[in-house]
């Protein structure tokens, strides 16, 4: 059985993982000239520069379940404990740190001497986590919900929506705070907040995600004895009497399954005519796009010791110390401050950039003040996630099609999670399992023994 995967992020190599161990003849062709997707990294002078700051939490089960495939878990440290600092203005800070007792009481103290809300709305907090216990994510009603219609609803100002709530949802969703879908912030907070004690702790890559994924990735499946053909940008996938032919370059490789695993748009030109209905595809166009923005400031002395910290009352949301993790020798700091929902900076020059958020951190952090600035340079990822609005769970397609063997696979599928590396793994793990039950189908309608 040949199996080509179109694609090669983390749903594409999770889905040609699962396919090699099944015995399957795997080609994975990637445009890129490396793998990971939205989870790689670049060289820069010397500096290893990630596409973009990414972090997990304990509940990304899938997600782990791939990095140990990799022999990469070390590589990925979880915190014993969820402890984040959140900065403000002025050197005020406070801290969000989990106790031992069992959720959804874990959070309850941290969150009854949380600085940054008011005695009345510390008073209302409890209100609205217990009644997002009530909220069902499957419900398709849910997801025409606003998150900040249901959280004014129950109760929460503006001021402790942008102080609190966004702190998970913006960085989560990708999308400002209020604009989310109830439906995938519910998945955020129960699982994440309310679920089990530990679901939050936060893991931090403690390599650059280039080698965390796409060497790692491109290890294990040499080892499965996969093949692996980067740039290299396929131009159709035509159904055939007894298979496919994806064109890519200037050839056409056979395969007895596809999986399609890139952006919505991209799937919506490649998909043959006859897989889904052409309504449907075009709903794809519907999901939009959200960017994130990365800044990359380098110092010319340490001004922090923490590993990451959130912000808040400051266009700074997420910091996190890039010194080690980037192979930078010299002295100093690489810190990156990582911008969701970023449509208001993704087209700024870098010159204002600058200008905004280098006096935005000293304000942040004191000891940046006196710091003269080595670099400061900004990836921008345009296309980072899809929108993650309301209405926007009925256009994530499931992955199968009307056509055996040809399935769909990325974050941006039916996997009832928000875009992230928990749901690209989820997707391809799913894409596996179908191309099985299609399998399985034609097998017993042949009437013949699996």
């Amino acid at each position: 059985m040949k199996a080509v995967i179109v694609g090669g992020g983390l749903a594409g190599l999770t889905a040609a993982i699962a396919l090699a161990e099944q015995g399957a003849q795997v080609t994975l062709l990637e445009a890129k000239p490396r793998l990971g997707g939205a989870t790689c990294s670049f060289n820069r002078d010397g500096l290893i520069v990630d596409t973009g700051q990414h972090v997990f939490l304990r509940c990304c089960t899938a997600y782990q379940g791939l990095l140990a495939q990799l022999g990469v878990t070390a590589h990925a440290p979880i915190q014993p404990r969820f402890d984040a600092r959140i900065l403000a203005p002025g050197g005020r800070q406070a801290r969000l740190r989990r106790t031992a007792l069992p959720g959804p009481l874990h959070m309850l103290p941290a969150l009854l001497r949380y600085r940054f809300l008011s005695l009345a709305e510390r008073s209302v907090v409890s209100r609205a986590s217990l009644a997002m216990r009530r909220v069902d994510p499957d419900d398709p009603a849910v997801d025409n919900v606003r998150f900040g219609d249901w959280l004014a609803a129950h109760g929460q100002s503006e001021h402790a929506r942008r102080v609190l709530w966004d702190l998970f949802s913006v960085s989560a969703l990708n999308v400002a705070g209020d604009d989310a879908s109830l439906a995938l912030a519910a998945v955020v907070v129960k699982t994440g907040l309310l679920g089990a004690n530990d679901a939050a702790d936060i893991g931090v890559p403690a390599l650059p995600l280039g080698e965390l994924h796409g060497d790692a990735g491109a290890s294990l499946l040499g080892s499965l004895g996969a093949g692996i053909r980067l740039s290299s940008k396929v131009r159709e996938i035509k159904p055939t009497a007894d298979g496919y032919l994806v064109a890519v370059d200037d050839e056409q490789l056979t395969a007895d399954e596809v999986v399609l695993a890139v952006p919505p748009e991209q799937a919506a030109r490649l998909i043959p005519a006859d897989a889904l209905p052409s309504a449907e595809v075009a709903a794809w166009s519907g999901l939009g796009a959200s960017p994130i923005v990365n800044l990359h400031v380098i110092y010319d002395r340490q001004v922090t010791d923490l590993p990451f910290a959130a912000g808040v009352d400051t266009p700074v949301q997420w910091i996190f110390d890039r010194t080690r993790i980037s192979g930078y020798g010299e002295q100093g700091q690489y810190l990156a401050v990582s911008l969701s929902a970023g449509d208001e900076y993704v087209d700024m020059p870098v010159a204002d950039l600058r200008e905004r958020f280098v006096p935005a951190m000293a304000e942040l952090l004191p000891r940046a003040r006196d710091a003269r600035i080595a670099e400061f340079f900004v990836t921008r990822e345009r296309r980072a996630t899809f929108r993650q609005v309301p209405g926007t769970g009925a256009l994530r397609p499931a992955p199968g099609t009307k056509l055996p063997g040809l399935v769909l696979a990325g974050a941006w599928t039916a996997t009832g999670w928000p875009d992230s590396m928990e749901g690209a793994v989820r997707s391809g793990l799913a894409a596996a399992t179908e191309l099985r039950r299609m399998r399985s189908q034609m097998t017993t309608e042949l009437g013949v023994s699996p």
